[in-house]
């Protein structure tokens, strides 16, 4: 089969397509002819060498795809048939014609979503409804705070945190990226973080009050700024350090606010863990998606053996939504 391959940390330019033998189905496992995987930050911080792959995960990079069941290991015990048009989660292995994944981390499709955007879902799906709703238990009439308005993580949060109920504040690097969250994916509040300071704009725009809850791709850059902007008893979750991994947190301040602070990542975790997010995936997420309420956003499509220019476009930060690499 084909497969993407980093020859060292760098620029698009070290990705590369190679014949590679497929992979073999373990137990547990069913084994996936790919039609499509999302392109996410994650892969972008493994080919510049500062995001290596967990213990035992495929080198090759792709954390998401869709496609068709095309084998099963020993001991599946999920009812799939051969040909069911899946989307899996994994933690690595998605830029490839085959993989392999955990029964678990395997979904069917929602309805109403064609196979290749559907591979614009099980990564942000997973990760968005983990950390807002399972981690930081966003409630109806609260105000949550999604940083990166228009990237894959921004444009989904921003959905479902709207479909929960919540007050939805966002931030974004220019004003046209700021009337896109907007008019186009339903942000009641929108920042442009380089013009204004966000938390004193959130507190202006929102009655003078901060944010319940937090989701920040940023990392440090915005640990102060963050901390500010939260509310009393508000929650800050760090799913992404694209500014950095140290920072200086004001205890002070946390404290007087009865504020949490939470990292999570999802790559690393067990797969019973994984498995449990995408069971409460498809249980709360997909029937929003199939009734309309949160839409798959596809930037651009390019094929496999484009992948240097699909990280390229991932790079310039123009995309609204997801980038795919179809097979």
């Amino acid at each position: 089969m084909k497969a993407v391959f980093i020859s060292e940390p760098g620029g698009p330019e070290v990705l590369a397509v190679r014949e590679v033998d497929a992979p073999v189905p373990g137990t547990g496992e069913v084994l996936i002819d790919v039609v499509a995987a999302g392109l996410n930050r994650a892969d972008v911080q493994q080919r510049k060498g500062v995001y290596p792959p967990p213990p035992g995960a495929s080198e090759i990079p792709g954390l998401e795809v869709s496609g068709r069941i095309a084998g099963f290991g020993p001991g599946v015990a999920k009812a799939f048939s051969l040909g069911d048009k899946v989307v899996a989660l994994l933690a690595g292995g998605g830029y490839a014609q085959q993989v392999a994944v955990p029964a678990e981390q395997v979904l069917r499709l929602p309805d109403g979503v064609d196979l290749v955007t559907a591979a614009s879902l099980p990564e942000v799906a997973a990760t968005v409804y983990s950390n807002l709703i399972m981690t930081a238990q966003l409630q109806a009439g609260e105000t949550v705070l999604i940083h990166g308005a228009t990237g894959g993580i921004g444009t989904f949060a921003i959905q479902l945190a709207k479909a929960f109920g919540a007050r939805v504040a966002t931030t974004a690097g220019s004003d046209e990226k700021v009337g896109t969250a907007t008019a186009f994916l339903g942000a009641d509040i929108a920042i442009n973080y380089r013009e204004e300071d966000f938390p004193e704009s959130l507190r202006r725009q929102n009655g003078g009050k901060g944010a319940d809850v937090i989701l920040d791709v940023v990392g440090a850059k915005y640990l102060r700024q963050n901390v500010d902007a939260l509310a009393e008893y508000g929650r800050l979750v760090v799913i992404g350090l694209q500014g950095g991994a140290t920072g200086e947190l004001d205890l002070g301040k946390l404290l007087s606010k009865r504020g949490a602070v939470v990292a999570t990542a999802l790559r690393p975790r067990p797969v019973a863990e994984k498995g449990a997010i995408m069971t409460a995936v498809r249980d709360a997420v997909w029937p929003l998606v199939s009734d309309g309420r949160i839409r798959p956003l596809v930037a651009r499509s390019f094929p496999l053996e484009q992948v240097r220019a699909a990280h390229r476009y991932f790079d310039t930060g123009d995309h609204v939504g997801k980038i795919l690499l179809v097979m």
